[in-house]
């Protein structure tokens, strides 16, 4: 209730030029009231076909793909020209609200909206939130769907990309140089310790001295429901970051490390975390040979490089 009453001052303050900071997690509940609100946005990152086949009323499409790189490195940003073209053609402006949500199905499928949400951050939106649990959330409130595709008008806005949130290769490279950075590996045990790795990364293992945050921790067990602020925190704690230095997440192709990024920056209010947005991808397509920490010897890396150019060749 307290949640709720807070979101309704902030929409009453919104009208006379001033409202509170919109909560990065948003309820269904939390979200239903806040639809009426010219400023707000849903922004559904589903496919088109399951975007037409029911959505939150009012709520626009833009499907998760759009964001993202290509298949051979698929956490690199797309051109800042369609970023913004995306951005405007949802009517998109830095007075917006823009609530993220995605099917909800599992923690893997908070990452994509945990991506968005950076991405629009970045983008300079300040107004932002996911819907916590998805869509399947909110068909568990039992609230209403629509099948009506909204036309909404383009914007103007033209954002420029504020890297304050973003790790590149470079930035790693120095920060193994100088070791003034954490870096936060957010996989699942298979990869972190290289017995596994994603198909279009050249080696397996992790970055030298990495940590392990394994992204399936933030959720509430056997849910797809982030944890609460003070659980976040504790998640968090398992983090330890030296004064003037930051954290930067990583995993496959910066899509896993979004959820770590979510947790540590926006829910538990961790100053100076980063997203390496590349992640391991990136860092083993480098023309040299990349530093890294838990990596499999020569001749079990190159049967898993054959079995794989094997498996796409033919599977």
């Amino acid at each position: 209730m307290k949640n709720r009453q807070l979101l309704a001052l902030a929409l009453t303050l919104g009208t006379s030029g001033w409202a509170l900071a919109a909560p990065a997690l948003l309820t269904p509940a939390e979200l239903s009231p806040l639809l009426q609100n010219p400023e707000v946005r849903v922004i559904d990152i589903r496919t088109p076909k399951e975007f037409a086949s029911n959505h939150i009323p009012g709520s626009v499409n833009a499907p998760y793909g759009q964001w993202r790189g290509p298949a051979t490195n698929p956490g690199e940003l797309p051109d800042h020209d369609k970023l913004v073209a995306l951005v405007q053609s949802l009517g998109l402006t830095p007075k917006t609200h823009a609530v993220v949500v995605s099917h909800g199905k599992d923690a893997t499928d908070f990452g994509a909206m945990a991506r968005v949400y950076w991405t629009l951050k970045s983008l300079g939106l300040t107004e932002l939130s996911i819907v916590n649990g998805g869509l399947k959330a909110w068909e568990d409130a039992k609230l209403p769907f629509s099948t009506v595709a909204i036309q909404v008008a383009p914007s103007t806005y033209a954002p420029t990309f504020d890297a304050t949130w973003l790790s590149t290769r470079q930035d790693i490279q120095q920060n193994l140089k100088l070791s003034n950075a954490v870096l936060v590996d957010s996989r699942p045990d298979a990869f972190y310790q290289g017995k596994t790795q994603a198909p279009a990364a050249k080696m397996a293992g992790t970055l030298p001295g990495a940590v392990q945050l394994d992204f399936n921790q933030w959720f509430v067990p056997k849910t797809s429901l982030f944890v609460d602020v003070d659980k976040a925190k504790a998640i968090a704690a398992h983090i330890q970051v030296p004064e003037g230095q930051s954290a930067v997440a990583f995993c496959n192709t910066g899509h896993w490390a979004a959820t770590d990024w979510f947790g540590m920056s926006e829910v538990a209010g961790i100053p100076n975390v980063k997203l390496y947005a590349g992640s391991m991808v990136d860092w083993t397509q480098q023309p040299d040979a990349p530093q890294l920490q838990n990596a499999p010897g020569r001749g079990e890396q190159l049967l898993r490089s054959t079995k794989q150019w094997w498996e796409r060749k033919f599977n």
